[in-house]
């Protein structure tokens, strides 16, 4: 199951209330994708809410793809946003905090840290695979990268 199957809403009840609809706690559930960014969903929430949502969809909705937003590029950038807090430093309980206040975002940190850790290993590996092909250009860079991470 990927991460983003276990990113969830903040505050799931009030936004329904304030939408009069229900959706899914998922954050990346079709449904849910479908009734925050309708036009008539964001007008209906509060102003705080509203910036919220509208922040999530600026940095992760932001494509051009034809199945828009049932495409994966938002599923791709958030992951690329976990992996980015974590390159700065932060460990699973913190990377939860600062998602819930970029966008009102929820996740256990445990399930952060098995994300973390399975992206660890999958640098690992491909790393390895990468010196056995002879690209140790694309070795070193691989593992630059899984360092940034395990610290």
């Amino acid at each position: 199951m990927a991460i983003t199957d276990k990113i969830y809403v903040k505050n799931h009840r009030q936004l329904a209330s304030q939408l009069d609809t229900s959706f899914p706690k998922g954050a990346f559930s079709g449904a849910t994708l479908d009734v925050l960014f309708s036009g008539d969903g964001i007008a209906k929430l509060d102003e705080a809410s509203r910036d919220r949502v509208l922040e999530f969809a600026e940095d992760f909705l932001d494509c051009d793809c034809q199945s828009h937003p049932h495409c994966g590029c938002p599923e791709r950038k958030f992951i690329a946003y976990l992996l980015e807090l974590r390159a700065e430093g932060l460990g699973p309980d913190a990377i939860v905090d600062v998602m819930g206040d970029d966008y009102m975002l929820y996740a256990y940190p445990g399930d952060v840290l098995s994300f973390l850790d399975d992206s660890v290993r999958t640098l690992e590996a491909a790393e390895r695979l990468a010196d056995v092909d002879g690209r140790r250009d694309v070795g070193g860079e691989l593992g630059r990268r899984r360092r940034q991470l395990s610290r």
